[in-house]
């Protein structure tokens, strides 16, 4: 079973044998390279990249999902539980 469901009951076969995000980041890996900044992080599920949100100037998270095709990031901020499919654009939840 996997540790990510849609809200409303839905499927993403994407989240399939994700595991559960590993808590919140400091930086985005990107920004710090090119001196950036960033509004929220986000974690790939695939690999544990750390990237900004899209309301970042760079939007480097949706930027490692076009480069590599993993495709779930989650929330890598304090207190905060969900998860994005990309291609699905499909919010995931923890499952219960």
């Amino acid at each position: 079973m996997s540790s990510w469901q849609v809200p409303d009951g839905g499927v993403c076969p994407h989240a399939d044998g994700l595991p559960d995000a590993s808590g919140p980041a400091d930086a985005c890996e990107d920004c710090l390279r090119i001196g950036g900044r960033w509004v929220h992080l986000r974690r790939c599920l695939s690999c544990g990249h750390v990237g900004c949100c899209d309301s970042s100037p760079h939007r480097h998270a949706t930027a490692h999902f076009t480069t590599t095709a993993h495709p779930v990031v989650a929330s890598a901020e304090p207190r905060e539980r969900w998860a994005w499919c990309y291609p699905d654009s499909t919010l995931l939840l923890p499952a219960s």
